[in-house]
């Protein structure tokens, strides 16, 4: 009799448990496919945008290439995307998901993917961009074909640091150093883009590599759009008197996230020593007076 009330306890307790995780698979599940129309709109070419199921195709052909952007402005928070890049020669293109303001005077953080020649490597591109000045950049290989399969991008942004993060792997920490005279997005609500287009005056190899059109047109596809951020509006918030304005409202604000943990910590050491190709801190021949940030 133990024995059955044992195994039937067992069995049940199984259960609850394929139950809970069937359960937390869904809330992922939900969470990684909010609806694109939801929260964005095309801002340019929106012919050369489809929707195929919960993702959408950028295209970059002879004609144009195309780009959108989130409905809403958004101050502090996280967000991230699923992106799968362009495939094979992918040289002169850029495919960018980024963060920005409006204005000459405007704030942005970009992750833009250089397109290469078949073989070789995207190379990621980093920037900051505070009151309208950028010349931020950092570049990165990656540890995967970012061609072959989706991978998530996120902006981690609060008033201690920015994050970038693939596949939630920091690559890159621009801490807020503004003690010390260094200037630091957190005065403007930025929206969130993306977008393909040609660069090939600069984007492979300093701009010696051209695009091949007989190889257009170049796709890039998105999905998993997750924002869980601060909503502002620019026009009729007023920052200071906002929520978002308010220190330790939210969970990327509370005092554990001034800084990365160990593990982090020793990921980011990692990515820089293996794939770290080129930083602005460290070109020194680049500035008659290096930037604040890298000297604090």
């Amino acid at each position: 009799m133990r024995r059955c009330q044992s195994l039937a306890f067992s069995f049940a307790m199984s259960t609850l448990f394929l139950v809970a995780l069937m359960a937390l698979a869904i809330v992922q599940n939900s969470a990684m496919s909010a609806d694109f129309n939801q929260l964005f709109q095309p801002n340019w070419a929106p012919d050369h945008i489809s929707t195929e199921g919960d993702q959408i195709e950028l295209t970059l052909d002879t004609i144009s290439g195309c780009g959108f952007e989130s409905k809403k402005k958004y101050l502090f928070g996280k967000v991230s995307m699923q992106v799968k890049l362009v495939e094979g020669d992918s040289a002169g293109t850029v495919t960018a998901l980024y963060m920005a303001s409006e204005g000459l005077n405007h704030d942005e953080l970009d992750f833009e993917f250089l397109g290469n020649v078949s073989g070789e490597p995207y190379l990621v591109q980093t920037n900051v961009y505070v009151n309208g000045t950028g010349n931020r950049e950092q570049r990165h290989t990656l540890w995967f074909d970012p061609t072959a399969a989706f991978h998530t991008y996120s902006f981690l942004w609060n008033r201690y640091s920015i994050l970038f993060l693939v596949d939630e792997v920091p690559i890159r920490v621009f801490a807020n150093k503004e003690e010390n005279g260094a200037p630091y997005p957190k005065n403007q609500a930025m929206g969130v883009q993306g977008s393909v287009w040609n660069a090939d005056d600069w984007a492979t190899q300093g701009g010696r590599v051209k695009t091949n059109w007989s190889h257009a047109p170049f796709v890039s596809t998105f999905r998993g759009f997750e924002i869980d951020a601060c909503e502002l509006s620019p026009e009729t918030d007023d920052i200071a008197s906002s929520k978002c304005g308010r220190v330790g409202e939210f969970w990327w604000d509370k005092p554990r996230m001034s800084g990365l943990n160990r593990h982090k910590s020793h990921q980011l050491k990692w990515v820089r020593r293996r794939h770290l190709v080129y930083d602005y801190c460290m070109d020194s021949g680049r500035f008659f007076e290096m930037p604040r940030e890298c000297i604090v």
